[in-house]
């Protein structure tokens, strides 16, 4: 398995002023780092792969989209412009040199109707995903769309309800990841949701219940890796934290106080905590 470091925990755009951080991410013993793609053209994140290759970094990406106005669930001008944001995205991440692009990439974040799902969206978003799909093909990317707690989605929750959906939309480039955070909200059972969902997996979000330092918090760790080392599961395994640094990702994660004591302590700890936890099962 690989461990990686998210960094939304510092920006959702990652240049080279973050050149300091990502060095130190490698020396502390990271595979790798999931960029956030929000902004920028396929040729910035070409060269911002040609940094992290020289740094010995490989990545993953991560992406999101907040606007009604390109909802892949929603009316046919919503989801033209969703899955245009999408092929955009998946450009990105591949010249970013990417292999996954993982994250809600299924409905607008934080945007509801007021009911669950209904049979007509679930129908456009199998339509939306097979055109993303049949894209992420094209450019070698496979997505990792990401199940959200009831409080920032509506389309999908739990794993059960995402691989459902993913057994209906049928295409080999949309697949599923897991996040600790939301199975702890969501899940009566997060080890079983994880289990039980396992033909679609292929990104692992490591994330504490309080979206601070992982080992710190409620999370059933000891569980969790067992299950996922005896599952075979060989992909990333990547850290997912946020902090108040940048405004507006704080307000949309809805960070209102300090998680931990510094950034470091974040992926320093986190990484010792991953490391553990793989050495001892």
């Amino acid at each position: 398995m690989k461990i990686g470091m998210c960094m939304f925990l510092w920006t959702t755009s990652v240049t080279r002023e973050h050149e300091a951080i990502l060095r130190d991410i490698k020396a502390t013993g990271f595979d790798g780092v999931e960029i956030p793609v929000f902004e920028g053209t396929p040729d910035d994140y070409r060269r911002l792969g040609e940094m992290l290759d020289a740094m010995g970094l490989e990545r993953t990406a991560v992406s999101a989209m907040g606007d009604p106005a390109m909802n892949l669930i929603g009316d046919d001008s919503a989801r033209s412009a969703g899955i245009a944001h999408m092929q955009w995205a998946i450009d990105c991440a591949a010249a970013l040199g990417a292999k996954f692009l993982s994250g809600p990439l299924h409905s607008t974040l934080g945007h509801f109707s007021g009911q669950g799902p209904t049979r007509e969206e679930l129908s456009r978003s199998v339509a939306s995903q097979r055109a993303v799909g049949d894209h992420a093909a094209k450019r070698g990317i496979t997505i990792g769309l990401e199940a959200l707690n009831r409080f920032e989605c509506y389309l999908v929750n739990t794993m059960d309800a995402l691989s459902a959906h993913l057994d209906e939309i049928g295409h080999p480039n949309i697949r599923s990841m897991y996040d600790t955070f939301h199975a702890n909200i969501e899940e009566a059972d997060p080890i079983g949701a994880y289990t039980r969902n396992l033909r679609h997996i292929v990104h692992v979000h490591i994330s504490e219940n309080d979206r601070g330092v992982p080992g710190r918090g409620n999370i059933p760790w000891a569980e969790t890796f067992a299950a996922i080392k005896a599952s075979g599961y060989d992909g990333w395994l990547t850290i997912e934290a946020f902090g108040r640094g940048l405004p507006d990702l704080a307000a949309a994660t809805k960070v209102w106080r300090d998680f931990a004591e510094s950034p470091q302590a974040v992926y320093r700890d986190g990484y010792k905590h991953i490391r553990r936890h793989l050495d001892a099962v």
